[in-house]
């Protein structure tokens, strides 16, 4: 901590717990902020224009590359928008097999979050080291062996657990046998069991009061589950277009202080100049009641109700959302039947494609147009926390402003555990967090 007369500064080198890189700069005037900026400075990494002037075939091994955490949603939005530029429609079993995939995705990507990377901060602890170290091993080894059950099954449907290789537009290289599925489903069972008691536990943590106002956007699936592989993208502000419409509802624009894109509503939309909230308490808000009743039941002994606005709170939906995937799981896999075929042909016609997911942060478009030979001319890709920046910039002024009262340190604590409410992948949007707060 630097002194200087009238100003106090705070600054903090890198946010730990988030995947990425990146600044926050807060000034305060007394008790006025007259400045908050989430800086993201990690350089723009040029996914899509890797992506032009190559082959059709090839966007589900490039775009997996963009995450680690996520490879399965970007492979899954990547597939569909190819094959709907082509004109194919996938059929049902590899479709099943592909939110199978994305299950196991789910049930990694929430669990590393809410144990390993959320968790410590309700607790009071640095990292889940340290958790372990101080009375929370076993705790800590649920989350750890959870992790591991979704990366297992990753392994045998995408071909590895990171960056899958299994995945290819039309279906798979190979489909998994009904045997090889089947025999994660003692693992998945106590999974299902070991999620409800998480969500019994995150419950239980202390929760700042507080409620906001938020335009939420999620997913509506065509048959009626809880959206995870695809769907119409609907809102609480009465929007329901088809993915295709995308582009005419939503937009991304550069900020001076960001690599990474924000996006926003185009025309302003009805919220807070344009701002939305993508991710499991806008996929909760708008499709709760798509849950089936043994998920429900436990969400509702947690205390969850559709009306959910508390940003802290997501931490539940999470582990809501882990308890739906290890459930989504087991149901998918004893219904299971090994397809006769494990793709479809998808052969190139000239067109635009548009994809869409729910990546475990909230949705993820992808936009392909190809030419009649199979080459790439042009590709968007708008990933979940490009949209939420604006969101995120927003809460952390009303939060901040609500506790000037706090100390630096206290305040610093809270304004990062603030933004890891949102799960950032950061990378994705261009890596996260000097904090800098000056007191005048």
């Amino acid at each position: 901590m630097t002194h200087r007369t009238n100003t106090r500064v705070l600054s903090v080198e890198a946010l730990a717990r988030v995947e990425g890189e990146g600044a926050m700069h807060l000034t305060l005037d007394g008790d006025t902020i007259t400045d908050l900026r989430l800086e993201i400075y990690e350089p723009p990494r040029f996914y899509e224009a890797f992506l032009r002037g190559r082959s059709y075939t090839e966007p589900p091994d490039i775009t997996a590359r963009i995450c680690g955490i996520c490879p399965v949603a970007y492979q899954s939005s990547a597939t569909q928008a190819i094959e709907d530029a082509c004109g194919v429609v996938i059929p049902e079993d590899i479709r099943m097999l592909r939110r199978l995939q994305y299950c196991g995705e789910w049930i990694e990507s929430h669990v590393l979050h809410v144990y390993l990377l959320h968790a410590p901060d309700f607790l009071g602890y640095h990292s889940a080291m340290e958790m372990a170290a101080d009375g929370h091993r076993d705790v800590v080894a649920r989350g750890l062996r959870m992790k591991k059950i979704g990366n297992e099954l990753l392994e045998t449907v995408g071909g590895r657990a990171i960056h899958p290789i299994n995945v290819k537009v039309g279906g798979f290289y190979r489909a998994p046998t009904r045997r090889e599925l089947r025999a994660h489903l003692d693992d998945l069972r106590w999974g299902r069991d070991a999620a409800a008691e998480t969500v019994r536990w995150v419950a239980g943590l202390d929760f700042p009061d507080l409620e906001f106002d938020y335009e939420f956007v999620a997913l509506a699936d065509p048959d009626g589950r809880y959206p995870i592989d695809t769907g119409r993208v609907v809102s609480n502000t009465g929007i329901d277009i088809a993915v295709q419409q995308f582009g005419d509802y939503f937009e991304e624009f550069h900020v001076r202080h960001s690599t990474a894109l924000h996006g926003r509503r185009r025309n302003g939309g009805s919220h807070r100049d344009g701002h939305y909230f993508v991710g499991p308490l806008a996929r909760w808000a708008l499709q709760a009641d798509t849950l089936p009743e043994s998920v429900a039941a436990v969400a509702r002994e947690a205390g969850l109700s559709a009306a959910e606005r508390n940003p802290f709170r997501s931490i539940v939906v999470r582990a809501v959302e882990v308890l739906y995937a290890y459930e989504e799981a087991v149901r998918i896999i004893e219904q299971y039947e090994t397809p006769e075929r494990s793709a479809v042909d998808v052969p190139p016609r000239a067109g635009t494609g548009h994809g869409i997911s729910e990546a475990p942060r909230g949705i993820l478009y992808h936009r392909y147009t190809i030419d009649d030979e199979g080459t790439i001319t042009d590709a968007v890709i708008t990933p979940p926390t490009a949209q939420n920046q604006p969101t995120i910039e927003d809460d952390l002024r009303r939060f901040a402003g609500d506790h000037l009262h706090l100390s630096d340190a206290e305040l610093q604590w809270r304004c990062e555990q603030a933004i890891r409410n949102y799960d950032p992948c950061i990378s994705c949007s261009t890596h996260f967090l000097t904090l800098t707060v000056d007191r005048r």
